[in-house]
């Protein structure tokens, strides 16, 4: 599904915030990306997303080699993926309403005669009541605004869903309600999942398996770990889920 090979990227060539890294999503798993605050893995899931253009490195998706980012990504690539951020005020358009929050990607792609039925079909799923669909973002709660940002990520039924620190801000319950949303359309679409995080715990029960960021290396070359190469991550330990750390091993 996708397939990250020895990616370098950041904001200032002379300073890469990641660096040759390698990462493997297959269909329909559940991967986490456990790592501390700044060691680089939101950048990696915003080159995963086709938000961020690598400065080096090769990003393959259902198979197919990546050579564009962003508006330059042909649309069958950019609507296979869709991402939630961990801010949703920073990721929202003040002016809009949640119903055309929801609506964006749908009407940016020419699809306006699905709008009804897909907002339709999401706001209770997530949790969003007619009201609070008219509501804009100021008005809202920021668990409710998430709440819209994630049917937003999944209005074109993407093959692949980046949540990116998704419930860093939000309470338990909330927390809960989402994780349990993206489980459902998995389960109907038989899509992949990049979790990305800092909460052990929570990627270790939600995710197939768990790759750390070490943050304790410093060394950048790839590492072949259990058969695959899953490059440094900080030189990753990649893990299956077992639920604890594995302490001595």
């Amino acid at each position: 599904m996708l397939e990250l090979t020895r990616i370098t990227a950041g904001y200032d060539r002379r300073d890469p915030v990641v660096r040759d890294v390698s990462l493997h999503v297959g269909a329909g798993e559940a991967v986490g990306l456990l790592g501390p605050s700044g060691c680089g893995k939101s950048t990696l899931a915003k080159v995963a997303a086709l938000l961020h253009r690598p400065d080096a490195g090769t990003m393959t998706l259902d198979g197919t080699v990546i050579r564009g980012w962003r508006h330059r990504a042909p649309r069958e690539q950019r609507t296979a993926v869709g991402v939630v951020f961990q801010q949703p005020r920073l990721s929202a358009d003040p002016r809009l309403s949640l119903r055309e929050l929801i609506a964006q990607p749908l009407r940016s792609t020419g699809r306006r005669r699905d709008v009804p039925e897909r907002v339709a079909e999401l706001a209770p799923l997530v949790g969003l009541s007619d009201e609070l669909l008219e509501r804009r973002p100021h008005a809202v709660s920021d668990g409710q605004l998430q709440r819209a940002c994630l049917a937003r990520a999944l209005v074109l039924r993407p093959r692949l869903l980046i949540c990116d620190e998704m419930t860093a801000m939000l309470d338990a319950s909330t927390t809960a309600a989402l994780v349990a949303v993206v489980e459902r359309y998995r389960a109907e679409s038989g899509a992949a999942l990049l979790a990305v995080g800092h909460d052990r715990v929570l990627l270790e029960r939600w995710c197939d398996r768990t790759v750390r960021w070490d943050e304790r290396d410093t060394e950048k070359t790839p590492a072949a770990i259990a058969g695959r190469p899953y490059g440094p991550l900080g030189r990753a330990r990649h893990r299956e889920d077992t639920g604890r750390d594995r302490r001595g091993e």
